[in-house]
């Protein structure tokens, strides 16, 4: 194939409402596919693993497609600067669902693994390259518009996914909550082809096999150290600290590598921009935070508040419907002012406060009042990921595109990886210090669901409810430290217009 050229990298020409009209659906359903596809699976879960047994490796469906697709991001951004976003979104697409079809036949549990880490090769590609197809084909001025839009999908897709798999799976089965990818992966082809088409150019481009290997071997030993380490178990501990090495071993000799090869498959020049590498690290600390609010709160919900699982579930929508309107509204400010990390510099001073409230409160706030304080947070954390997005994309320039926007999705991924794992051994930590029989109490609740605690007799129950609450402050505390660091980033990043 031929390598793309930079000056036909600008958007056409489109009026605004041609633009939406053409641009748009043929991005989304892409991205809404990649999405909504994780927790859909999670719903289906249960399921799966009563068909095909193995209960004690179902993680591994949910692991090996979030391994995938954070090794994906930044190869797919990089090959579509060089070949083009539309034809590597069509491989990406391509991969997602004829491993779709492989998850709906595997008969156990370590072929459906294997099966949902190919489809993750090609979910990553697909949230990739709907990002960099928005720098390709929207105006400047105009991408904080489409960011915006492009997030309340993402949300959309995360609240329909689990009614979706929820119904899929108890209708007509498991495999068709796999399956359900290939009518609306065909929609998205034809769609697709709505695109502009970029011509090519003849530029020589060698595939950086070398920097790949050891990319791989930074990040899947990373992800694995953090899953295995958040189990809390000693005999895991000489495997965690042998993944660290390698993953520390691999980090070394991949900059080297990127640093003296032609065609480095992540460009250290382009990483290095002060503008580019503080919104990825503000984009993993914003993933930090966000979601490990999202992994605790239903057990904080419904350990310490009591609430049931449906209650649960309505006391957090004020969390995602927040970040949709967060995002979209932030997104036609940026249109229309230019101006961009103005808006999170000071929507991140909110979340902060509210979190911290949030902590301080943990053991005596009412369900109304958390919620509140959910749907304020996450309208102020709305302001983050589109403007992310909108720098990192003018920064990078036309050729660097999938570069930047690999980057971003590649950080978020591993830093909402470790803010999980991070926040969790807080509070467990902080939970076994004070009663390590109620440390081990919530580890199975975690496994096998709140439920366990009413075994106990309702005097001990208070007492653990209460003792779970005060370690919840301090997991809520250590997400402050996260949207802290957010904050500080968003303040002293040099880009503040577009």
């Amino acid at each position: 194939m031929s390598a793309q050229s930079p000056a036909e990298a600008a958007p056409a020409p489109l009026s605004t409402t041609k633009l939406f009209l053409t641009i748009f659906p043929s991005i989304m359903l892409p991205m809404f596919l990649a999405v909504a596809d994780q927790t859909i699976v999670a719903t289906a879960l249960p399921a799966i693993a009563a068909s095909l047994g193995n209960v004690e490796q179902i993680s591994w469906v949910v692991i090996s497609y979030l391994l995938a697709t954070t090794i994906a991001a930044p190869v797919y951004g990089r090959l579509g600067d060089v070949f083009g976003r539309r034809r590597v979104m069509y491989v990406g697409l391509t991969i997602f669902m004829v491993a779709s079809v492989l998850c709906a036949l595997a008969p156990s549990i370590v072929l459906l693994s294997l099966a949902r880490l190919l489809q993750g090769l090609g979910g990553g590609g697909l949230m990739t390259s709907s990002q960099a197809l928005i720098g390709e084909t929207i105006p400047p001025r105009e991408r904080g518009r489409y960011q915006g839009y492009l997030a309340a999908v993402v949300v959309s897709s995360s609240t329909f996914g689990p009614v979706a798999g929820g119904y899929l799976t108890q209708h007509f089965g498991w495999q068709s909550v796999f399956l359900v990818n290939i009518p609306i992966g065909l929609l998205a082809a034809v769609l697709m082809l709505r695109l502009p088409r970029r011509r090519s150019s003849d530029e020589a481009w060698q595939f950086d096999a070398m920097g790949l290997a050891l990319f791989v071997l930074f990040v899947a030993p990373t992800l694995l150290a953090i899953e295995f380490a958040q189990r809390f178990e000693a005999s895991f501990m000489p495997l965690v600290i042998a993944l660290a090495v390698c993953a520390v071993g691999a980090l070394i000799l991949l900059i080297r590598q990127e640093k003296r090869v032609a065609s480095p498959l992540l460009p250290i020049s382009l990483l290095s921009k002060a503008a580019i590498w503080r919104s990825d690290a503000l984009a993993a600390c914003h993933g930090a935070a966000l979601v490990s609010l999202i992994t605790f709160l239903p057990l904080y919900l419904r350990v310490v508040r009591g609430a049931t699982a449906s209650e649960s579930g309505f006391l957090l929508l004020p969390l995602t419907a927040g970040i949709g309107l967060g995002s979209l509204v932030t997104g036609r400010l940026v249109s229309k002012t230019g101006r961009t990390f103005v808006f999170p510099s000071f929507g991140l001073i909110v979340s902060l406060a509210t979190i911290i409230g949030l902590a301080l409160g943990a053991p005596y706030l009412t369900p109304p009042q958390i919620s509140g304080l959910l749907g304020v947070n996450a309208l102020f954390m709305g302001t983050v990921m589109g403007v992310v997005n909108v720098t990192v994309q003018s920064a990078a320039g036309p050729r660097m595109l999938g570069a930047a926007a690999g980057s971003v999705q590649f950080s978020r991924s591993v830093g909402a990886s470790i803010g999980t794992a991070i926040v969790g051994a807080v509070l467990f930590l902080s939970l076994a210090t004070t009663d390590s029989k109620a440390a081990a109490l919530l580890g199975a609740m975690v496994e096998r669901g709140p439920d366990i605690l009413a075994q106990l007799d309702p005097e001990r129950q208070k007492v653990v409810a209460l003792e779970i609450a005060h370690a919840f402050r301090a997991a809520f505390l250590t997400v402050s430290l996260f949207t802290a660091g957010a904050l500080v980033l968003a303040w002293v990043n040099p880009a503040r217009r577009v």
